[in-house]
């Protein structure tokens, strides 16, 4: 039995540097470096984690990549007298992971369109490169598809600051499956 085609890419990025993935992205990254922080791509650069969270080659929705800063807050050196634990300057970490904060500053950059989802396509020592789908809910075509039919509904306007996406509901702990779940329990 053969295997589709998305499984081969996804098999390939699982180890990127066991497979030619790799120097793809050793590549990429030099061009990436010296584009904006928010970058319209015309296809998404991993098609199969794309099509799994949503992404549709049809019009209204377009893929953005989106470049953030690694690490935590950045916070400058106390002057006055205090010992080095009481300065506040280790550890300084924001409670969203690097991929909420790609999205929401997505988000802001295009008011109009709703981030479905994202997903991570590279990083280097200083910066972490995510891909952010999104859907414009008034288009026509997409008013139109029945998948995408509850974005009509304007209580999910800004769904991504309100932790609603994937991303979101790992931050917010939705995903785990432990002692306590309904699935985990077996009577």
């Amino acid at each position: 039995m053969s295997r589709p085609f998305y499984n081969y890419i996804g098999d390939a990025w699982a180890r990127p540097k066991d497979t030619y993935v790799g120097e793809l992205l050793w590549e990429r990254m030099q061009t990436w470096r010296r584009e904006r922080a928010s970058v319209r791509v015309s296809r998404p650069t991993r098609l199969d984690r794309a099509r799994r969270l949503g992404y549709r080659a049809k019009q209204g929705i377009i893929v953005v990549r989106t470049r953030i800063r690694r690490g935590g807050r950045r916070k400058s050196r106390y002057v006055r007298g205090r010992r080095t634990k009481r300065m506040g300057q280790y550890r300084i970490t924001p409670r969203k992971s690097l991929q909420r904060i790609a999205e929401e500053r997505t988000a802001r950059k295009y008011p109009n369109m709703e981030v479905l989802n994202s997903y991570w396509v590279g990083s280097d020592g200083k910066r972490k490169w995510y891909e952010v789908i999104l859907v414009d809910p008034a288009h026509p075509a997409i008013r139109a598809d029945p998948q995408f039919k509850w974005l009509k509904n304007p209580s999910n306007r800004g769904r991504v600051f309100r932790g609603k996406t994937s991303a979101g509901k790992k931050g917010r702990g939705l995903r785990k499956r432990g002692i306590g779940s309904e699935k985990a329990t077996v009577r």
